[in-house]
């Protein structure tokens, strides 16, 4: 997994994975490459994509163009999430706990990935049926999306931020 900082912004980027594919054609074998990559600002931002070339550092860029144009943002409750969560894309299940202060971040290589790059300090990860990259971040991101800001459920269910349950870490 490489690390890159973008030049432009605040932007941190990392490739989790990169593919060498080979089509067979008359002549023998034509390669190219797919990287995927995760972008964030380390502040609650992320995005991730798949970028497809027949070199590497064009897939590469490829996949960060992407990846800053698909953007989200997780809501983040003193370094973790505001409570646990599940994803799933494919065979790949995620499961996301919040953590108290100084656990750090429990993962592995393409949950820690997404993880970082959004800036969560403290959370504790299992990855449940396949750990092929694509669904691992898939599966991450899908579970990022499911959480909400603490005020805004507070405000859903008519009560007052102080009366839910994860305010007090």
């Amino acid at each position: 997994m490489r690390e890159f900082v973008a030049d432009d912004s605040r932007l941190v980027d990392k490739v989790v994975y990169v593919n060498r594919v080979a089509k067979v054609v008359k002549g023998g074998r034509r390669f190219s490459f797919s990287a995927l990559v995760v972008v964030g600002d380390k502040q609650g931002k992320v995005g991730f994509a798949l970028g497809k070339a027949r070199e590497v550092p064009e897939a590469i860029r490829k996949g960060i163009e992407k990846a800053r144009a698909s953007m989200t943002r997780v809501p983040i409750v003193n370094g973790t999430i505001p409570y646990e969560v599940r994803g799933r894309a494919g065979a790949g299940r995620v499961l996301l706990k919040p953590a108290s202060q100084g656990t750090g971040v429990i993962a592995g290589g393409p949950m820690r990935a997404v993880l970082d790059s959004a800036g969560i300090e403290n959370i504790l990860t299992k990855c449940i049926g396949t750990n092929n990259p694509n669904n691992v971040v898939h599966a991450t991101f899908e579970a990022l999306r499911q959480l909400r800001e603490p005020d805004e459920v507070a405000r859903k269910r008519g009560r007052r931020l102080v009366d839910l349950p994860y305010q007090q870490r």
